[in-house]
């Protein structure tokens, strides 16, 4: 007697040739994952760390987070600087409204003692104009804490004379939310005072 259906046995057969299959190529492709991942996973620890100048591992990550760290302090510096220091009477106000933003109480307790001794009334009553001609500032990082040094050259114009001055500060630097656009850089001035302050300039 025929029968439509094929042979029992003949599909177990096909059937398990096929299960075999799939298991096999199953194996290998996972075999050829793991050598994969282990070939990538070495090349990235031989290529993740430099060594630094006393022999120490540092981690390439970490290099790459503190020079853009340093690039940012830099920029915040100098807006600070800038902000705090090129003010005249149609400007002052505003800039140094910006600037108490970039520094903590020690910023602003200076802003304070400036007001007091009449800086800025001196500013208006004799038309002064403060200007900013650079600003050079240098960083250093001691046990995870940053410190700058500042040193900004700026003018001070008075109509027929002009005088032109040296300013040195220093301070520190906290990391800080970002605050845009009060503080877009996420840093805040600490500790900040004014160093030294000499005349360039004897004659105009």
């Amino acid at each position: 007697m025929k029968t439509p259906y094929k042979n029992i046995y003949a599909v177990l057969k096909m059937n398990r040739f096929i299960v075999l299959a799939v298991i096999i190529c199953a194996t290998l492709s996972s075999f050829f994952s793991v050598w994969m991942a282990y070939n990538i996973n070495k090349k990235a620890l031989n290529s993740a760390f430099a060594i630094n100048t006393d022999g120490s591992i540092i981690p390439l990550k970490l290099i790459a987070q503190k020079e853009n760290f340093k690039v940012e302090a830099l920029a915040h510096l100098e807006l600070f600087h800038t902000y705090f220091y090129n003010i005249d009477a149609s400007n002052y106000e505003r800039n140094l409204e910006k600037a108490l933003w970039l520094g903590n109480s020690s910023v602003d307790n200076l802003y304070r003692q400036k007001k007091a001794d009449g800086v800025y009334n001196r500013l208006l009553q004799y038309s002064l104009v403060q200007k900013v001609l650079s600003i050079d500032s240098q960083i250093e990082e001691q046990n995870g804490k940053y410190a700058f040094r500042a040193v900004t050259v700026f003018e001070i114009n008075r109509g027929s004379i002009v005088d032109t001055y040296e300013l040195v500060s220093t301070g520190n630097l906290i990391t800080v939310d970002r605050n845009f656009p009060n503080n877009p850089h996420g840093l805040l001035i600490t500790n900040y005072f004014e160093n030294t302050l000499k005349k360039l300039n004897d004659e105009s």
